[in-house]
C-alpha cells in the first residue's frame, strides 16, 4: 500500500456499524473484550485441548492461577463464539471453593447459549441465580429477549419481558419496553412490536423513543405507508420528532430504494432535501448523522465527486465529518476504482483526527477481491497484523479467508485463521460456513470434514445448508465411508456431550 495509506493505520479502531441509535446501549449488557494475558492464556489452553472427549480438570490444568470475576469475564468473551466450551469453563468455575459466578457472568453465559438456541439451559441458568442468591438483573432478560428475538421466538420473548418483574428487584421500566420494542424492529418483526405496543402502550408513558423505534421498523421493511403514519400519529399526540427521528425517515427514505436508472437518484436527494428543510422548519438542525446518510446514497449511487463536494460543503458548515461520513465517501472511490484518492482521504481522516476504522479499510479489502489483487489485500492486512492482531475485525477475516480460498491460496487462508484464533475474534459462524463452502467447491473433503466437526465440537451450530452440501458432496463423490464414519463422530460427540453436561437441559447441536 501507498505511505499515506499504512502512516494512517494506527489509527484503526473499530466502530458501530449503525449510523444511528433509537435506544442507548446503556446499560451495557455483556462486558467488552479488554487485554488480558491470563484470559488469553486459558481460552487458548481450552480450545486447543479441550473437547467433549475430555474432562474439564484434564485440559484446563490451571492450579496456580486465582480466579476472579473480571477474569472470568474476559475468558468467557474469548470463548464466545464456543459455547460448549465456554459452558464447560463456566460449569467448572462454579466448582471452584469460594466462588460463586455474579450476574454479568451469567449474563455471557446466557449469551453465549442463546446464540446456539440452548433455551433450555438458558431458563435453567436464570433459575439458578434466583435460587443461588444472584438476583437476576434486568440486563440479564434483555441478554434472553434478545437472542429469543434473533432465533424467532418472538412469543416466548414477549412472555419473558412479562415475567421479568417476578425475577428482578428494580420495576421493569420504561427503557426495558423500549428494548423489546427496539429488538422486535431490528429482527424485523415490526407487526409484533406494533401488536405489543398497542397492547401496552397505556402501561408506560408513550414517547418519542418508542415511535421512533416503530418508524424504523416500517421503515426497514420498506412500509412507507405504515411509516408515514406513525411518524403522523407521533405529531398528533403532541411528540415532537427529534434529530433522530428524522434521521430514521431519512435512512429509510434513502437506503432502501434503488438509485437507478439516474431520474430515481434524483428523486431520492429531492426528497431528502425536503426533509432537511422540515427539520429546519420544526427547529431541529441536521447532524453529522443526516449528512452521512446523504453522503451514503451518493456512495451507492457511485458519485464520486459529488460526495467530495459533499464532505467539503458539511466542513464549511462547520459539521466535523464522522467516521461514517469519511467511510462511505472511501466506499465510493474504491467502488469506482480510485483507490489512491481513498487512501489520500483515509490519511486526511487521521491528520483532522477522526479514527478510520475495520469498516473504513475493508472498502479497500473488498476491492482487492473484486480485482483479485492478492499481493495488495496481504499487504495491507500483515501491515494492520504488525500493529495490533486485534485492528482487523471479524467481517475482516471473513471477507479475506472467503478471498484467499477463492485464490487456492490455501497457507495464506491457515495464516488468517491462526491469526484470528490468536486475536480471540473468532472463528465465528460465518468464518466455518464460509471456508466449509468454499472447500467443499474445490472438493477437499477431508478439510471440510474437519472443520465442520470441529464447529460443531466446539459448540457452533452449522446452518442446515452446510450440513447438506457436505452430505450431497460426500455422496456424489462416493465417499459413504467418509460420510458414515462423520455421522458417527457426531453421534459419539452427541452422546458425550450430554453426559458431560448431565444437570442441565441441553440438546443435540442440530438444526
Amino acid at each position: 500500500m501507498k505511505a499515506a495509506l499504512s502512516s494512517s493505520l494506527s489509527f484503526l479502531t473499530r466502530y458501530p456499524t449503525r449510523l444511528f441509535s433509537s435506544v442507548s446501549s446503556k446499560p451495557q449488557l455483556i462486558p467488552s473484550l479488554q487485554a488480558s494475558k491470563d484470559a488469553d492464556l486459558i481460552s487458548q489452553i481450552l480450545l486447543q485441548h479441550h473437547n467433549p472427549f475430555h474432562s474439564m480438570e484434564s485440559s484446563l490444568q490451571l492450579h496456580g492461577i486465582s480466579l476472579n470475576s473480571s477474569l472470568l469475564h474476559q475468558t468467557l468473551l474469548r470463548l464466545h463464539n464456543f459455547s460448549k466450551v465456554a459452558f464447560a469453563f463456566f460449569s467448572w468455575s462454579k466448582t471452584q471453593p469460594g466462588y460463586v459466578p455474579d450476574a454479568m457472568t451469567y449474563n455471557i453465559v446466557i449469551d453465549s447459549l442463546g446464540k446456539v438456541r440452548q433455551f433450555d439451559v438458558v431458563w435453567q441458568l436464570v433459575v439458578e441465580m434466583d435460587q443461588l442468591g444472584v438476583k437476576p438483573e434486568t440486563t440479564t432478560f434483555r441478554v434472553v429477549i434478545r437472542r429469543l428475538i434473533c432465533g424467532g421466538f418472538t412469543r416466548q420473548a414477549i412472555r419473558a419481558f412479562e415475567d421479568m418483574g417476578c425475577f428482578v428487584e428494580d420495576n421493569v421500566a420504561c427503557f426495558d419496553f423500549v428494548f423489546l420494542l427496539d429488538t422486535l424492529c431490528k429482527y424485523r418483526y415490526v407487526k409484533v412490536a406494533t401488536e405489543i405496543f398497542n397492547k401496552k402502550k397505556f402501561e408506560f408513558e408513550v414517547n418519542e423513543r418508542m415511535y421512533t423505534v416503530l418508524i424504523y421498523g416500517w421503515w426497514k421493511i420498506n412500509n412507507r405507508k405504515m411509516a408515514e403514519r406513525f411518524f403522523g400519529e407521533m405529531i398528533e399526540v403532541g411528540i415532537q420528532p427529534n434529530v433522530v427521528t428524522y434521521n430514521v425517515v431519512l435512512n429509510g427514505m434513502c437506503r432502501r430504494r434503488s438509485l437507478h436508472p439516474e431520474e430515481r437518484f434524483e428523486r431520492t436527494v429531492q426528497e431528502a432535501r425536503r426533509v432537511f428543510d422540515e427539520m429546519r422548519e420544526r427547529g431541529v438542525e441536521p447532524d453529522v448523522t443526516s449528512y452521512s446518510i446523504l453522503l451514503h446514497v451518493y456512495s451507492r449511487a457511485h458519485k464520486p465527486d459529488l460526495s467530495l463536494d459533499m464532505l467539503k460543503m458539511m466542513k464549511s458548515e462547520g459539521i466535523c465529518p464522522s467516521v461514517a461520513s469519511y467511510t462511505s465517501v472511501v466506499k465510493c472511490l474504491c467502488s469506482c476504482g480510485r483507490v489512491e484518492d481513498a487512501e489520500e482521504l483515509v490519511k486526511e481522516m487521521g491528520c483532522n483526527g477522526v479514527t478510520p476504522s475495520a469498516v473504513t479499510y475493508n472498502c479497500f479489502f473488498k476491492e482487492y477481491r473484486g480485482r483479485k489483487d492478492a499481493d495488495s489485500a496481504l499487504a495491507l492486512y500483515r501491515k494492520m497484523k504488525g500493529i495490533s492482531l486485534s485492528l482487523p475485525s471479524m467481517h475482516t477475516y471473513n471477507i479475506l479467508i472467503g478471498m484467499f480460498v477463492k485464490l487456492n491460496k490455501m497457507e495464506i487462508v491457515k495464516e488468517i485463521w491462526d491469526d484470528m484464533k490468536v486475536s480471540g475474534a473468532g472463528p465465528d459462524l460465518d468464518s466455518y460456513t464460509l471456508l466449509i463452502h468454499a472447500l467443499c467447491e474445490k472438493e477437499k473433503w477431508k478439510e471440510a470434514c474437519h472443520f465442520f466437526v470441529e464447529m460443531i465440537e466446539k459448540g457452533i451450530l452449522p446452518q442446515k445448508v452446510t450440513f447438506e452440501t457436505l452430505y450431497k458432496g460426500l455422496i456424489q463423490s462416493d465417499m459413504l465411508r467418509t460420510w458414515r464414519r462423520l455421522k458417527k463422530k457426531l453421534e459419539e460427540e452427541s452422546i458425550t456431550f450430554g453426559s458431560e453436561f448431565e444437570q442441565y437441559h441441553l440438546k443435540p447441536y442440530r438444526r
